[in-house]
């Protein structure tokens, strides 16, 4: 089923549509969809560099406004949409870790999930369901999916089709590293402001 969706995101890269295709596989990915943006964007972005920025910008407005629609959901549909999304990636079993990470972080744990791999769309649903801060929900939701988006616009424009394998092969672990920085930063500077 994974498989089929990719294969389908991959052929709407290469649409005369392909933009607002774009912006809406990320407002999607944001709260429910499991194939992320990247797989779209990275395909556009070798057929036309001049407009990397561009694709990036597209693909950070929808999910972010995705992200939005993904906390409205867990704020007010949580029992019905929202538990189903958490089952569908498995992750009831964490729900009570989830809670004790909002209790601690607040939306950091957005800014965490936006950039890295970890699926934005399950911490999306979980912060209307905790009620987080919603100015800084968006906020933290800007700044990582946007410092995502256009770290591999920026990479794919600078290196173009030879970059195009390296990117997919080591976005994971370049996300999942910068992420685990950006952890121990927050753990620290809460730690240290105590």
């Amino acid at each position: 089923m994974f498989r089929q969706l990719y294969n389908q995101v991959l052929h709407l890269a290469a649409h005369p549509r392909a933009e607002l295709a774009l912006f809406i596989v990320a407002f999607v990915e944001s709260s429910f969809f499991p194939i992320p943006p990247d797989m779209m964007l990275i395909p556009m972005i070798i057929v036309n560099q001049k407009r990397a920025f561009r694709y990036a910008f597209i693909c950070t407005a929808g999910s972010v406004i995705g992200g939005i629609f993904g906390y409205s959901i867990g704020l007010f549909a949580y029992d019905t949409i929202g538990k189903t999304a958490i089952a569908f990636y498995g992750l009831q079993e964490s729900f009570n870790t989830l809670a004790d990470w909002y209790s601690n972080f607040d939306v950091y744990i957005v800014a965490v999930a936006g950039f890295s791999p970890i699926p934005y769309k399950v911490f999306t649903l979980f912060s209307g369901f905790m009620q987080a801060n919603f100015v800084g929900f968006v906020m933290a939701s800007i700044l990582s999916r946007g410092a995502r988006f256009f770290l591999i616009a920026w990479l794919l424009w600078r290196g173009g089709v030879s970059l195009k394998g390296w990117v997919e092969t080591n976005l994971y672990p370049l996300t999942m590293a910068a992420s685990i920085v950006l952890i121990f930063t927050i753990v620290l500077v809460k730690y240290i402001a105590q």
